[in-house]
């Protein structure tokens, strides 16, 4: 089975590499990501900003070390 590890990247990154880490865990483009996070963040009033830095506290860094299995 394979699991998913989500990851903030490294080389992928604006600010803190969420949307990036999501683009390339979920192999969409992060610029699309970015779009709908801002528009989020937009119209529902900072729900959007407040789900960003959350993810940037929680999801953790790329440390670049690949799986054996």
């Amino acid at each position: 089975m394979n699991k998913i590890k989500l990851r903030k990247s490294k080389s992928n990154k604006m600010l803190t590499g969420v949307c990036g880490g999501l683009g390339e865990t979920f192999d969409i483009d992060a610029t699309l990501i970015r779009l709908v996070w801002a528009v989020l963040s937009i119209f529902s009033v900072g729900t959007g900003l407040v789900l960003y830095i959350a993810a940037a506290i929680i999801i953790p860094e790329d440390d670049n070390i690949v799986d054996a299995e």
